[in-house]
């Protein structure tokens, strides 16, 4: 078991990463009857997918010593309905200030599309992601 998590009421819910006690808190967004004061179950989907291919460009930039330190991801979010799903998710992607050659280019932009996340995610979930280079 990775987590627990409690209905707290009032459509939020707090999960517990049992290795670590790290919380997370979700509560229903706005447009779906809720409060919308933290990340939806959604919003998390959504955000780990940012988070998922921050981190396997990561995995191989420490690989092939990239420096991506303070790389920023932005993550958007489309919900269709009948039934209520994410349609898309679009992250936009920010790189650091820095000298990337060609090669170190098609290293992070082959991992940025190569994460589990986005490999788990519904074929009907279209995903866009753009890196930007400075």
């Amino acid at each position: 078991m990775i987590a627990e998590i409690v209905y707290k009421g009032d459509l939020r819910t707090e999960a517990r990463h049992l290795r670590s006690g790290n919380i997370i808190l979700t509560d229903a967004p706005v447009d779906n009857k809720g409060k919308g004061e933290a990340f939806s179950p959604t919003d998390l989907t959504c955000t780990s997918l940012g988070s998922c291919i921050l981190t396997i460009m990561g995995i191989a930039a420490r690989e092939h010593d990239i420096d991506i330190e303070g790389t920023k991801a932005e993550v958007h979010k489309t919900m269709a309905s009948g039934p209520r799903r994410i349609s898309q998710i679009e992250i936009v992607i920010y790189m650091p200030d820095r000298n990337y050659s060609d090669k170190d280019k098609k290293i992070l932009d082959k991992a940025a599309h190569h994460c589990p996340v986005a490999l788990s995610l519904s074929t009907d979930t279209k995903e866009i992601i753009t890196i930007h280079w400075k």
